[in-house]
Parts: C-alpha cells; structure tokens; sequence
C-alpha cells in the first residue's frame, strides 16, 4: 500500500504543469520535455515556433481554462526531425462491378519537443487611444462659442 502512495505522489510531481493546446485540427495535452509527433510542419529542423492556441494551462496551484484560448499562453517547440508514420493499407471495392483499388498512405509527421509552457503577464493600460479621441471631442463639444 505505501509503494501505490509513492508512486502517486511521484506521478503529481511529474504533472505540475502541462497545457492543452491545438494545433493542425487537433488538441494535445503538452508537457516540458516531452516528445509529440504532430501533423507535418513548414520549419526546418531546430526551429523554435510558438503555439497560441492554448485551451487549458495546469501549474502548481491552479488551473485556467480559456475561452475559447487563453490569453497571452505560449508553449514554445522546437523542431527535432521531420518523419513518417507507418503504412496504412486503403481498400477500395465495388461489389458485382469487379472495381478494386488498394492504395497505401503514409502520414508526414513532425517530432517536437516541448521548451517552455508560459503565461506572460500584461501589464494593464492606463488608458487607450479611444478613450483619449472620446475625452477630446466631448471636450470640444462642450466648450461654448460666441
């Protein structure tokens, strides 16, 4: 019984923090270096590129989800290899018409690793540029005319 207690607690220590985010029409549950394969990429290989679309980022004391994304998430991959998945076989019939097809597919995939699972902080704006335009024409509007 202690051996299931210590391997649980090694098993939260190893999830701390992870995201889920999407990329090529599917959603992958991330985390820190960490192999994916996923749909094939235009980058060369150790290229960094940077995913956007985050729906949820676990860390040590909370969780978020987004709406649909959340804002200002990035988990930066980097590009380990370009690669093909194996063989799937795709048959074609049409029964009584003596019609066969058999075809094969091989799926281009590309091996990532995970960097770095980050939120960055904005800082909040005093004000923006149409609040400032609103103030001036209410201001110009209110002053009297001779």
């Amino acid at each position: 019984m202690t051996n299931s207690k210590n391997s649980s607690n090694n098993s939260s220590k190893s999830n701390e923090l992870y995201a889920i985010a999407e990329t090529s029409g599917q959603q992958f549950w991330f985390e820190v270096n960490r192999y994916y394969d996923i749909d094939r990429l235009n980058a060369k290989e150790k290229d960094k590129i940077t995913l956007e679309k985050v729906l949820l980022l676990k860390d040590k004391n909370s969780i978020t989800i987004g709406k649909p994304y959340i804002k200002d998430a990035k988990i930066e991959l980097e590009v380990v290899s370009h690669k093909r998945d194996k063989k799937i076989l795709v048959y074609k019939m049409r029964p009584k018409k003596k019609t066969r097809k058999k075809m094969g597919h091989r799926q281009e995939l590309t091996r990532v690793m995970v960097k770095s699972i980050s939120v960055v902080k904005s800082s909040p704006k005093s004000s923006s540029k149409k609040e400032d335009v609103i103030k001036e024409t209410k201001l110009k509007s209110e002053k009297p005319t001779n």
